[in-house]
């Protein structure tokens, strides 16, 4: 194995996206990750299709696209965690692990004798990572936390989407999961930093990760737009709160993203656009000044850059130094010079299709660089061998579990 967390190995509990996104971000760096799943059904999204991956010759496979976004470079373990042999195993692998990730309702694991005080009985450096969607403490401890009821009770939904009286007006989801997404993120700094604390103490720890929480701290600067002025922020549709101009702006032929963050580039903005009265003009002089007077720049901007074609646009202003860019679709996304030169997009061999397409991580180092090992497992497919190699299980032992249901 290469990689910063070469040597660390993780017992994946988790499944859907939180858990799976951290233990893939952890797989990425280099950690062995053992992804634990039921026997015959496996993670909840490998049904959560379609789309499906399409085999060599076109036709749709049963390896759902959700369940391939957030399982890569782990070995896929079938254990019926229903059952007292099916637990022993589990604390049998935890015993050999770094860290343990797992999303199961709180006190569900627990009640199995695989909780963080029993499994940090025999082997007290683990690093226990619960993730749930309202924390172990609170009235909501218990509660089934899912992505789109966390965006709507943290306050997300009342900030994203059009203003009122504006088309479309109401609430609206992130496009995507963005409250396991960064929940995922948020636990795998969690995990590291309890490694380091380990390196220096030999201390395990449990980590209690919440996407309730995580997605209040994640509302950043609208929450202190709250508590300094008292005013509760609302939808603002395609403009930013704080700052003016920065906001899509039609175009000849589409529309172009101009986002101005100061006042420099607001007077450098005025000089391409051949308005240079506008930088002097004591309504749109300063950022303070053009946020209370959008509706007046907004509108004389806008007459302006509709007598130009994007790319003509983010030319001349990517010249200047004022930040300009394309609103551009998935597909589009995948064929930006900028997206290719990065190697955002890989593909790796997968043991039945031949070739799955992933999204790169975007860590970058310079000494340690990705290497990724393993496209998403079928399941089950590394049952014996880790049994064998990391429990010394025989094909006798394995086929006495199998028999009796427990893989």
């Amino acid at each position: 194995m290469s990689g910063p967390l070469a040597g660390i190995r993780v017992l994946d509990l988790s499944r859907v996206m939180a858990g799976p996104w951290c233990t893939q971000i952890l797989a990425d760096l280099g950690a062995e990750v053992i992804k634990i799943e039921r026997p015959g059904l496996g993670d909840d999204t490998r049904h959560w299709g379609p789309p499906w991956l399409k085999d060599k010759e076109g036709n749709p496979t049963r390896q759902s696209a959700y369940y391939l976004s957030a399982n890569r470079g782990k070995h896929s373990v079938t254990v019926d965690l229903g059952q007292p042999e099916g637990q022993t195993l589990i604390r049998e692998l935890a015993a050999e692990c770094d860290v343990l990730v797992e999303n199961f309702k709180t006190g569900g694991l627990a009640r199995k004798g695989l909780g963080y005080e029993s499994l940090c009985e025999t082997n007290p450096g683990l690093i226990y990572c619960s993730v749930t969607g309202f924390g172990h403490t609170g009235p909501m401890a218990s509660y089934a936390g899912y992505d789109y009821l966390i965006q709507a009770q943290s306050g997300l939904m009342s900030i994203t989407g059009a203003a009122d009286g504006q088309p479309g007006a109401g609430p609206q989801r992130v496009g995507m999961a963005v409250a396991d997404l960064t929940t995922g993120m948020n636990a795998v700094i969690a995990i590291l930093s309890a490694l380091h604390h380990r390196t220096k103490t030999g201390e395990g720890q449990h980590i209690d990760m919440a996407l309730l929480d995580v997605q209040v701290s994640w509302l950043a600067n609208q929450a202190l737009n709250y508590f300094c002025s008292g005013d509760v922020p609302g939808r603002t549709g395609e403009y930013h709160p704080n700052l003016a101009p920065y906001q899509p702006f039609p175009t000849k032929d589409g529309q172009v993203i101009i986002a101005v963050g100061n006042d420099g580039q607001f007077q450098r903005l005025c000089q391409a656009m051949g308005c240079p009265e506008l930088a002097e003009d004591e309504r749109f002089s300063s950022n303070p000044q053009r946020v209370l007077h959008r509706p007046e720049l907004v509108g004389k901007l806008c007459e302006i850059t509709r007598t130009r074609t994007s790319r003509e646009w983010m030319d001349s202003l990517v010249n200047v130094h004022v930040p300009c860019g394309p609103i551009q679709n998935i597909a589009e996304v995948f064929e930006d010079p900028q997206v290719l030169a990065r190697e955002m997009k890989l593909e790796l061999e997968h043991p039945v299709v031949g070739k799955v397409p992933g999204i790169a991580n975007p860590i970058k180092f310079s000494k340690t660089p990705q290497n990724y090992r393993k496209a998403p497992p079928l399941l089950g497919e590394d049952t014996d061998a880790v049994l064998a190699r990391v429990l010394g299980k025989n094909a006798e032992d394995i086929q006495k579990l199998r028999s009796s249901g427990i893989l």
